[in-house]
């Protein structure tokens, strides 16, 4: 078919659009008309509103015109699922599938895949690439993602000029700023953008036994008024400031810690605590939800609830209730759907699983999802949804962003989330991106949102909430080691800088700091010229007066500084490097001299750290590690910032006992003895830095600009301190917005001055040559890096830190670099399982430290510490222990077998990376050890 040609168009058109047993809405048909005018598209259009319907015609007209088309999606269970459902259309041998570890049928015209794939082809110039006519994007708002969003852009910027774009989006608030981008980095990129949801949505708030509409039914953008009533009533029953929670003297704080106070809640559980029962209990149950929703015909449900272990004791509780969802005909399918999907599991492990629970609740058609589970059981889950037998899913918050999964109604239990440092209100996005899932195309007429009621809740709050459709799609660009060297491998470096200055984070910023700074500077001169006019002075000039005072201002908090000693960022570096049996010297405070270092502070251990060393690791909100450690005399304490205050380093070392435990007395005893020992063979303690020079030579400078002030004219004026206030207002003005424009300079040409940051470090490591323009051997392994501590890992590789290590031991040490604690798993006690373990570890913290030094001295952020919190669950994996072992310390099996595949995957990156043969074939063994059992099962979903 001629593309060129408007009437083969045309009747291309008409042929795709008759494989549907439905009329395309007119969105739709405007953005596969521009398809066919040879235009890119971005489609923005609310959730379940066929928005894949435009990505199933790039695929239509690939195969019409002989050429190639890439349907690309951020996660493998996407991806998983479009490669049946292209498959089922279009048949098996005309689509192929690349997700990393699967490859099918590669060099099919239609080839579904993860975005990372694409990229790597990109940079490795695949031959896979030849004849590509379309990519489709589908969930290109992930590009705001922290860690997967970055690669959208490379993909963007990566690909031949003559490939089109098809972006499908959520509905976004600022869609044509992105389709801006969008056309001036690839050319014809036109925007649709649908508000419509393809199945109306009503909204409830869920009281006590009653569902009751949100909005007046006589005035649909007022609040119901038997809302604000019940608000009202409630109230009364209330103090003031219940909706904040209480301080330790009664009254409500000013900083409300769970959320704005407005969605309520915060009060719930200080009033069960208390037994308070005073007025109406409009809180409902989830059992009473779930009543409420089956008795007015709202079911199937999904209740999001913002917390894993929230949705497992939701599930609990309606099991220990008496509702149950299913006819014994229907239990019986889903009995027979877990047994299929479950077949490959042992006895051993439907126990660790707790399979037994599972499948009676899913029986009833009541289950959770989230991404603690296994994914065979979440595959069991989806598909008794799918088919309507599953009537009530508890699922966390991650859902909405998942696989297809449309319910009747959505019930959102509480409109507060905690987000890793507080509780907050959810925002106007989060909430369209949740009842985005209400109302089932072709099956609903409508689709429902239902709110529970909480203490304190304000219903006009909720109606703002649920009224807003904000939802902005920011860049979480950046570049990164591995990329810089992709980048410099296949364009140079000039022209790779040249790209990332064309990125949608540089076009965001740069766009952002236009109109504002001018406007602000317009201002700030105005303001600034009417506080000199009130400074002015007959006796001379007191801006000139004003900047002496600021000068010994500034020199006095540089000789504070000084006395301080060194930045705590440089103290903590020199922390992180440090292993249990270090011997130390402490520089300062009443416990100078040497000591040996029982527990670093930094999170995880190594077995010799007993987990009740690790209390007081980490002080209120300092993030600087406080070490155990036995100084001079055998006591035992932690260091604090009075004991170290600059950076330190190894001298020696001890072996520290086996699980050593500092209340025990003999462990203490034998440490002393080692210690004692190790002592003798010191050298002499070094000595402290002299700042006495620097600081006598800023005092002499403050003494000097004293004398000058009491000369100066000003400072006998009877209104000196007048003059000096409105002086000194105007400079602080004048700094502030001359810091400000220094800032919008900096971000101006922030992305492409830290790619040459970045550059700089490689260049000194040696992955780049010739003055950076191109990369070495050692650049050449990098580039097939693309862990989050890329950089480190190749260094470790390069000094042989994962050079002798058995399979078990290997799998362990990579785990460090993978692997992320979640808060609430950072109590735990954790160590390595074995000394070559720790001692590779202890190599390893020094590669990082080593780096970080490098990257702070060309202001780049460090990189994390490592993590050895999945260590010894790993290592005996790899060792052929069984699932019910590697869960026994309460790792959910979700967790594990996402973990457990990232190392695989780091493994196998590191293997095909170039690398001594040696190590490759080792890396190759670890994958085969990780990769068993339900590791290796169907139901990838990252």
């Amino acid at each position: 078919m001629d593309s060129a040609d408007p009437r083969a168009n045309s009747r291309a058109f008409s042929r795709f659009a008759e494989g549907y047993d439905f009329p395309l809405d007119e969105y739709q048909v405007t953005a596969c008309r521009d398809l066919d005018d040879g235009a890119g598209v971005l489609v923005a259009a609310p959730t379940g509103a066929g928005k894949t319907v435009v990505g199933e015609y790039a695929t239509f007209l690939a195969l019409e015109t002989g050429r190639k088309c890439f349907y690309t999606t951020p996660i493998k269970a996407l991806s998983n699922q479009k490669f049946h459902d292209l498959a089922a259309r279009y048949g098996a041998d005309q689509v192929g599938l690349l997700t990393g570890d699967v490859s099918v049928n590669s060099e099919a015209p239609i080839v579904v895949m993860t975005t990372e794939v694409l990229r790597n082809m990109i940079y490795a110039n695949s031959r896979t690439l030849q004849g590509l006519g379309w990519v489709v994007m589908d969930e290109v708002h992930y590009l705001a993602d922290r860690f997967r969003g970055p690669v959208w852009e490379e993909v963007i910027l990566g690909l031949d000029p003559g490939v089109r774009l098809v972006c499908l989006s959520a509905t976004v608030s600022n869609a044509e700023e992105f389709g801006e981008w969008l056309a001036e980095v690839r050319g014809d990129i036109r925007v649709i953008v649908s508000e419509t949801r393809p199945v109306p949505l009503d909204q409830h708030v869920a009281v006590a036994r009653r569902l009751i509409d949100l909005f007046a039914p006589e005035a649909p953008g007022d609040v119901n008024p038997e809302l604000v009533r019940i608000a009202r009533e409630e109230a009364r029953f209330q103090r003031d400031d219940s909706r904040r929670p209480r301080g330790r003297n009664g009254r409500g704080r000013k900083s409300v810690s769970y959320g704005s106070g407005r969605f309520g809640g915060a009060s719930a559980g200080r009033d069960r605590d208390r037994g308070d029962r005073r007025g109406p209990r409009n809180s409902p149950s989830r059992s009473q939800v779930v009543r409420s929703l089956r008795q007015a015909g709202l079911l199937p449900a999904i209740i999001f609830v913002f917390s894993r272990t929230g949705c497992d004791a939701a599930v609990s509780q309606l099991m220990n209730s008496d509702v149950v969802l299913t006819s014994p005909a229907e239990a019986a399918e889903l009995r027979r759907i877990a047994e299929r999907h479950g077949a490959a599991l042992t006895a051993e492990e439907r126990a660790a699983l707790g399979w037994d629970r599972f499948l009676a609740a899913f029986c009833r058609g009541i289950a959770a999802h989230h991404a603690g589970l296994l994914p065979v059981i979440k595959d069991i889950v989806e598909e008794g949804f799918v088919t309507g037998l599953v009537k009530v899913v508890v699922a966390t918050e991650t859902l909405a962003l998942g696989i297809n999964m449309p319910a009747r109604t959505v019930v959102i239990e509480k409109l507060v989330k905690y987000n890793g440092q507080t509780h907050a209100d959810i925002t106007p996005g989060e909430y369209t991106q949740l009842t985005g899932r209400a109302g089932r195309r072709g099956i609903d007429d409508q689709g429902h949102a239902v709110v529970c009621w909480q203490p304190g809740m304000d219903p006009r709050a909720v109606a703002g909430l649920a009224s807003r459709r904000t939802y902005p799609l920011r860049s979480a660009f950046t570049p990164t080691y591995n990329m810089a060297v992709n980048l410099v491998a296949s364009m140079g470096r000039r022209r790779a800088a040249q790209v990332l200055e064309h990125s949608f984070a540089q076009f965001q910023t740069e766009r952002r700091l236009g109109g504002a700074n001018s406007s602000q500077r317009r201002h700030d001169d105005r303001t600034i010229e009417q506080l000199l006019a009130s400074a002015h002075c007959e006796r001379g000039d007191f801006t000139e007066y004003a900047g002496l005072r600021e000068q010994v201002s500034q020199a006095e908090a540089e000789q504070a500084r000084l006395r301080r000693g060194a930045r705590d960022a440089e103290i903590a570096d020199s922390l992180s490097a440090l292993d249990p049996g270090d011997i130390i010297a402490v520089p300062a405070g009443p416990h100078a001299g040497w000591a040996v270092i029982i527990d670093p502070g930094t999170h995880g251990g190594h077995r010799g750290a007993g987990g009740s060393a690790r209390k007081g690791a980490h002080r209120g909100g300092d993030s600087r590690p406080h070490p155990l450690a036995m100084v001079e005399g055998r006591k035992v304490m932690r260091l604090g910032e009075a004991d170290i205050d600059s950076p330190v380093r190894r001298y020696g070392g001890v072996r520290l006992p086996a699980h050593f435990h500092p209340g025990d007395a003999t462990a203490r005893r034998n440490l002393g003895r080692a210690f004692d020992d190790a002592r003798a063979r010191l050298p002499e303690l070094p000595e402290r830095p002299d700042k006495a020079a620097i600081d006598a030579e800023l005092g002499a400078r403050i003494a000097e600009l004293r004398t000058e002030i009491r000369h100066h004219p000003c400072h006998h004026c009877p209104d000196r301190e007048k003059h000096a206030r409105y002086a000194e207002k105007a400079m602080a003005i004048r700094r502030k917005a001359d810091a400000a424009a220094e800032k919008a300079r900096r971000q101006s040409g922030s992305i492409a001055a830290k790619f040459d940051r970045i550059c700089l470090v490689l260049s000194e490591l040696g992955y780049l040559t010739d003055a950076g323009s191109a990369i070495s051997d050692q650049g050449r392994m990098l580039t097939r890096i693309f862990s989050e501590l890329d950089l480190v890992t190749a260094e470790a590789v390069r000094e042989g830190v994962l050079d002798d290590l058995d399979v078990p031991q290997l799998t362990a040490v990579l785990s460090t670099l993978v692997f992320e604690s979640r808060p609430a798993d950072r109590r735990r006690g954790a160590w390595l399982p074995d000394h070559p373990c720790e001692q590779a570890v202890s190599r390893l913290r020094s590669v990082r430290a080593r780096v970080g030094r490098l990257e702070r001295e060309h202001r780049l952020e460090p990189p994390r510490d490592l993590d050895v919190g999945f260590a010894e669950q790993i290592y005996a994996w790899a060792a052929g222990a069984g699932l019910e072992v590697v869960l026994a310390d309460g790792m959910s099996a979700g967790d594990f077998v996402r973990q457990a595949r990232q190392v695989a995957d780091l493994a196998g990156q590191i293997a095909a990376a170039g690398v001594d043969e040696e190590l490759a074939r080792s890396c190759r063994r670890a994958v085969n050890a990780v990769q068993r059992g339900v590791v290796s099962m169907s139901g990838e979903d990252a």
